[in-house]
């Protein structure tokens, strides 16, 4: 059975995204998530986290919620299989280069989840 290896991210509504970003990582030592090469993520012993404070209005997960769970996985593919196998609706999958693969879904209780495969390192030299 596929199973998940861990949180890939928690996204969330801020009134002020960029204020509450700099407040957590300046005070908690969590890095937000990066919007350009140069920055570095919040790293875990078990790999990334991504911490991203949403605007109020964002529309990439449900308005009716404030938050949405993001989980990494590691092959989106067999994970979507075995979810929609159950009969689980699986939508909104697309890819951000360098960063990885996403798919969405829906908790029983409609909390939106984010499945991330995240893209391979380069480090094979």
């Amino acid at each position: 059975m596929e199973k998940v290896q861990g949180i890939g991210g928690f996204f969330f509504r801020a009134q002020d995204p960029k204020a509450l970003g700099r407040w957590y990582r300046d005070h908690l030592g969590i890095n937000i998530a990066p919007t350009d090469m140069n920055m570095v993520p919040w790293v875990s012993d078990a790999g990334v986290t991504v911490f991203a404070p949403f605007d109020e209005d964002t529309d990439y997960f449900a308005a009716d919620q404030r938050f949405m769970l993001n989980f990494r996985v590691g092959d989106l593919d067999a994970m979507v299989t075995q979810l929609e196998s159950a009969g689980i609706d699986v939508y909104n999958r697309s890819e951000m280069e360098g960063i990885g693969r996403f798919a969405h879904l829906r908790d029983p209780e409609g909390t939106p989840i984010e499945l991330w495969e995240p893209a391979p390192t380069g480090d094979s030299e």
